[in-house]
C-alpha cells in the first residue's frame, strides 16, 4: 500500500492592485513626466543647450562690453559695480533681442505693425531657413550631405530674376508662378548635376557641392552681372541686376504694414509635404532606406543610384526655393533685384537648422523660427546696445554643439537616465 507525501499548500500571493480610473490616469501622466525630464528627452536636451548657449552668451556680452571690464579691475575692492553693469549689459541685451524678435511691451498700443512687426520680422527671416533646412534634410535622410546650399540658391536666384524681370508679356500673377518655378528648376539643375555625379561616376557630393558654390558664385560676380542682359544700366559702377516686375514680387501675408511674405505658406506647405513624402510615398521609403544601408536597399531591390538621384533633385529645388525669396521677398534690400550677396549665408546656415532640427520636417521649422528670431533681434540688440550680431553667430553655433552632445549637457545639468533608480523610492 503506498502512501503520498502531503503537499504542504502554497500560500497564494497578493497581487498588486491595478491603478484604475484617475488613478490609471495619474500614473501615465507621471510616466510622462519622468520620461520629459530624463537624459534621453530630445526636447529637454534642445531646451538646455539653448539655455547653457544663452548663458555663455551672456559672458561673451559681458567681456565685450569695456565699461565691464574696467570694473572687473576692482571686483575685490567694489564688486556690486561690475555685478551691476554686468547685469544691465545682459538684462538690456536679451530684452532688445526680444523686442525685436517677439513682442515690444511699449507697443501694446501702438499701431498694428508695431505691435506685430517684431514676430512678423521674424517669421520673414525663418522662411528661407525652413526651405535650406528641408533641403539638407532630404539629402541627408538619403546618406548625403549636401553643402552646396550656397551655389544652389544663386542658381534658383539666377533664373528666377531673369524671369521676373524679363518675362513681363505674362499675364497677371502667372509670371510670378513661372518665376518661382523657374527658381526651383536652377536648383533642381545643379542638384539633379550633384546626384548623377554620385550615382553614376562615384563622386562624392560634399567635394562637387563645394566647388558647385565657387563656380556659382564667381560667374555671378564677375560675369552675370556685367552683362547688358542681367546689369541693371542705371547703378553704374554696381554690381546688381534689373529689378523684378511688381507683379513678380512675393505678395505680402498680413497685410502691406507687416513685414510676412506668402512665402511663409509655401514654405509650412513644403513642410507637409516633406512629412508625407517620407512617410507614405514609395520613393520617400526608398531614399530612407539607402541612406540608412545602401548595400541592404540594393539586396531589397531598390536602386540606389536612383534614390541618390532624386534626393539632391529634391534637395536642390528646396534650395533653389531660399533664392526665390531672396530675391522676389520682402527681404531684399535692392529693390528685388539679384545682388552677388543674395545667398546671405542662407546656405550654409540651412545646414546648422536641419541639425538642430534633428533632421525632421516640422523640427526643421521650429529650429528655423529660432534662428529667425536670433536674426531679427540681433540687429536692434546692436543698435540699442552696441552689442556686436557676431555673438549671435556665436549663439547659434554653440546651440547646435551642444544638441549634438547631449552627454555633455547631462553631465553638466546631472540629468539621470531613464533606468536610473529613483531617490526615495521603494526597493
Amino acid at each position: 500500500m503506498s502512501t503520498q507525501t502531503p503537499q504542504t499548500p502554497q500560500t497564494p500571493q497578493p497581487r498588486a492592485a491595478e491603478p484604475q480610473g484617475d488613478q490609471q490616469e495619474s500614473s501615465h501622466l507621471g510616466r510622462v513626466v519622468r520620461d520629459l525630464f530624463t537624459a534621453e528627452s530630445t526636447p529637454l536636451v534642445t531646451v538646455l543647450a539653448i539655455v547653457l548657449a544663452l548663458l555663455v552668451g551672456a559672458i561673451l556680452i559681458i567681456v565685450s562690453d569695456p565699461a565691464a571690464m574696467r570694473e572687473l579691475g576692482y571686483f575685490f575692492s567694489r564688486p556690486s559695480d561690475f555685478l551691476k553693469s554686468a547685469w544691465h549689459d545682459v538684462a538690456h541685451g536679451y530684452s532688445d533681442l526680444f523686442k525685436g524678435s517677439i513682442f515690444n511691451p511699449a507697443t501694446v498700443r501702438g499701431t498694428p505693425s508695431q505691435f506685430f512687426g517684431p514676430i512678423t520680422n521674424t517669421l520673414e527671416d525663418a522662411t528661407p531657413l525652413i526651405f535650406g533646412g528641408l533641403a539638407v534634410t532630404v539629402a541627408f535622410r538619403g546618406g548625403m550631405f549636401n553643402i552646396g546650399g550656397q551655389g544652389m540658391t544663386i542658381g534658383g536666384a539666377i533664373l528666377t530674376t531673369y524671369v521676373a524681370f524679363q518675362w513681363t508679356g505674362i499675364p497677371g500673377a502667372l509670371q510670378l508662378v513661372v518665376a518661382v518655378l523657374a527658381g526651383i528648376l536652377g536648383g533642381v539643375i545643379l542638384g539633379g548635376f550633384v546626384g548623377w555625379l554620385k550615382a553614376k561616376r562615384g563622386a562624392h557630393e560634399v567635394v562637387v557641392t563645394i566647388m558647385l558654390n565657387y563656380i556659382l558664385l564667381f560667374f555671378l560676380t564677375n560675369y552675370l552681372l556685367t552683362t547688358t542682359a542681367f546689369h541693371d544700366p542705371t547703378k553704374a559702377g554696381q554690381s546688381i541686376s534689373k529689378p523684378a516686375a511688381t507683379k513678380a514680387i512675393l505678395p505680402h501675408l498680413f497685410g502691406p504694414s507687416l513685414n510676412t511674405d506668402i512665402g511663409l505658406v509655401l514654405a509650412l506647405a513644403a513642410t507637409v509635404a516633406a512629412g508625407w513624402f517620407f512617410n507614405r510615398s514609395k520613393l520617400g521609403f526608398e531614399i530612407r532606406a539607402v541612406g540608412l544601408n545602401p548595400s541592404a536597399a540594393r539586396t531589397n531591390g531598390i536602386s540606389v543610384g536612383r534614390a541618390q538621384i532624386w534626393a539632391m533633385v529634391i534637395s536642390g529645388g528646396l534650395m533653389g526655393m531660399i533664392g526665390v525669396m531672396q530675391v522676389l521677398g520682402l527681404n531684399n534690400p535692392n529693390n528685388n533685384s539679384l545682388s552677388p550677396n543674395i545667398d546671405a549665408g542662407l546656405g550654409f546656415n540651412a545646414i546648422t537648422v536641419a541639425l538642430l532640427g534633428r533632421t525632421k520636417p516640422w523640427g526643421v521649422v521650429w529650429a528655423a523660427l529660432l534662428y529667425g528670431a536670433f536674426q531679427a533681434g540681433a540687429s536692434v540688440m546692436q543698435a540699442n546696445d552696441g552689442i556686436s550680431t557676431d555673438i549671435i553667430s556665436v549663439i547659434e553655433a554653440l546651440i547646435v554643439i551642444f544638441v549634438s552632445a547631449p552627454q555633455l549637457i547631462k553631465e553638466i545639468f546631472r540629468l539621470r537616465s531613464r533606468g536610473a533608480a529613483v531617490p526615495g523610492a521603494a526597493s
